[in-house]
């Protein structure tokens, strides 16, 4: 007895593989009479068609975490402004040591001290060196 049309239409009716669809051998006079989806599904009801559960594990849903590399983070103010101000007062410093106005050791001096941010300004630059030179 060819009952393929029944387990599809058992298929579409239950939302289930053909696998977990199984029917009982004593009533398949029943099963093979049954035409409509509710007659599939009576005949669930009643126990003619059983539907096996699934087989197989659950997939486990792994966190992922991005790597260090992949984060983007803005670059803050306070160094934004510590970069613009460093640059520009090592560059005049550079250009007076090139000059010959300041020995190396003043331009080294210079230096830490702007990395320490101790100047604000270009001109408090200006007013610490002439202080010192005199």
């Amino acid at each position: 007895m060819d009952l393929s049309k029944k387990k599809k239409l058992a298929e579409r009716t239950f939302g289930v593989g053909r696998e977990r669809v199984v029917f009982i051998e004593s009533r398949l006079g029943d099963i093979k009479d049954a035409i409509t989806k509710q007659d599939i599904r009576d005949l669930h009801n009643d126990g003619a068609i059983i539907i096996r559960d699934i087989k197989g594990r659950r997939k486990v849903v792994r966190k992922t975490n991005k790597s260090k590399g992949n984060v983007r983070k803005k670059v803050k103010k306070g160094k934004r402004e510590y970069l613009i101000l460093t640059r520009k007062l090592r560059r005049y410093i550079s250009d007076l040591s090139k000059q010959g106005k300041i020995s190396k050791s003043d331009f080294n001096n210079i230096r830490k001290k702007i990395r320490n941010k101790s100047f604000k300004n270009k001109m408090q630059l200006k007013e610490q060196m002439e202080g010192g030179s005199r």
